[in-house]
Parts: structure tokens; sequence; C-alpha cells
């Protein structure tokens, strides 16, 4: 395969990274990965090594303050600072892999950036794989809490507020979490305030607005996930509109299902979804 990179101006005037990974022959159908928080999207090499010999191009951007990209670790001034982005970047793979269907593949925080980007650009993607996604608010959070978070988001939008997302809740491989660990591209300090303001306001413009997604959808969930509420999964299929939807929950399975010891079952499962939606000739 064929690995490609660069960086593209984004907001604020950070450079933002991305890469490519490309089959030697024809491009029959694009992935575009969203990753979560903390990480970069250097973390989803079972996916790439799956897919680019079908004949797919997987691409990843790195978020602003994340990764290789530019921006204060953990912090945007507001939500848009990802699904912005997000559109520029899918403009230039659109010049890049002119007249392909492409896929938007979200996790965790990632899947909740593509959720939101749903709302706005759905048109132009031939559907979406939502794993994880962090759609819900953890419901051990007191309401008071979350008023407070907000009030410090405005008044001091850069404390780190949040510890670090907890490593052994990642994965059941150890030694996926101990790469995650030793992974200089992986944040582990804490979520700054403004950010986790963003992220719960997002949730919430999701839950609400989510009925406006109408694309045929892909959510997988693992059971067992101690980083984001499995039930957000459920509530976000019941909501969105989509005739062509589908939920898969994988029991005992850690957050990063396409990470996990049996994370060959799951990639089987989308790859029979994307075959289903777009025909690939092996």
């Amino acid at each position: 395969m064929q690995h490609q990179e660069g960086v593209f101006m984004g907001v604020r005037g950070a450079g933002l990274y991305y890469q490519g990974w490309l089959p030697e022959g024809e491009v029959r159908a694009v992935l575009l990965i969203v990753h979560g928080l903390a990480e970069h999207s250097g973390r989803y090499m079972n996916v790439v090594n799956r897919f680019v010999p079908l004949g797919y191009a997987v691409y990843g951007i790195d978020h602003v303050g994340h990764g290789r990209s530019e921006g204060r670790r953990l912090y945007v001034e507001c939500f848009a600072d990802y699904t912005e982005p997000l559109k520029t970047y899918f403009d230039m793979i659109q010049c890049w892999q002119p007249d392909k269907p492409v896929f938007l593949v979200g996790h965790s925080m990632g899947g909740l950036i593509g959720a939101l980007y749903l709302l706005a650009h759905q048109k132009g993607l031939a559907g979406a794989v939502l794993s994880g996604p962090a759609v819900k608010a953890p419901s051990n959070i007191p309401a008071v809490i979350i008023f407070v978070g907000r009030a410090l988001s405005v008044l001091f939008p850069r404390v780190g507020l949040v510890p670090p997302v907890d490593a052994e809740g990642v994965c059941r491989d150890p030694a996926v979490v101990k790469a995650y660990l030793a992974d200089p591209l992986v944040c582990r300090g804490k979520m700054t305030a403004r950010l986790g303001a963003e992220l719960i306001g997002a949730m919430e413009r999701v839950g609400s607005e989510a009925n406006r997604v109408t694309l045929p959808v892909l959510i997988l969930q693992g059971g067992a996930d101690r980083l984001v509420d499995p039930s957000g999964a459920k509530i976000l299929y019941e909501k969105v509109a989509s005739s062509d939807k589908k939920l898969v929950v994988y029991e005992g399975f850690f957050h990063e299902v396409f990470n996990e010891p049996q994370h060959d079952r799951v990639l089987s499962d989308v790859e029979r979804w994307l075959e289903g939606h777009h025909p690939i000739r092996k």
C-alpha cells in the first residue's frame, strides 16, 4: 500500500496533520476516519490493514490539539473547530478521489464529531460507521457539576478539569493498553473546561437533532464499555431517521472494538455492511 501525509491550515491558523493509505490498484471506495479524544489517526492500523487490500483508500485527520496537529492539547474554542476542518479535509479527498463513495468512520468522540457532521453534510457521504459514539453524557455526573463546568469554561476555559482517559478501559488486550500508554502522540493530560462544556453541548445537539440523519448508518458498541455509556449507541440508533440503520453490540467488548482481541469479527461485520452498500470486487 501507499502512504501519504501532509498538513493543511485549520481553524485559527493551526496546522492540521492528515494521512492516507492507498491501495496499489484502483480505489473503489473511501473510508474517512474520525478519531477519538486524546488519540490520533495513526491508531487505526487494524482498519487500514483490513480495508486497503480490498480496494479502499483510508484517510484520517488529527484533530486540532491532537496527535501531530497544532493547537493547545484537549482544547477548542468551539466544537466546530472539529467539524469545520473535517469538511475541508473531505473536500480535499473528493479532489483526490473524484466520484468515489466516501464512508465516514467515527470512533468515540469521533463518533460524536461524525454525528454532528452528518447534520450538515450527510448528502456528500455514502454512509457512516459510528463506533462507541460518545453521544450521551455520563449519567453519574450531577447537573450541578455540569453547570459548574460550563461556568468554568467561560471564566477559565483552559483549566484542566477532567482526568485523563482510563487506559485500562480502552481495550482488553494488554498489548494495546501498553502501546497506548507508551504512544507519545496520545495526550495524557486533563481535558480542559471549555472542551468538556463543548462536548456536553454537542451531545445535547445530537440528541435533539439526530432525527435529521437519513443516510445509511452502522453503529458498533462494546457491551462492557467503561469509557462511554453503552446506552448512548442504542439511543442514537433509535433517534436517527435512517430507514437503513443497524446497531451491533459486542457483549463483553471494551471501548475500542477495532482493537479488541476479536477485532477480526468486528471488521468482518463492517466489511459485510460496506459491501452491502458499495460492492467491492475481490
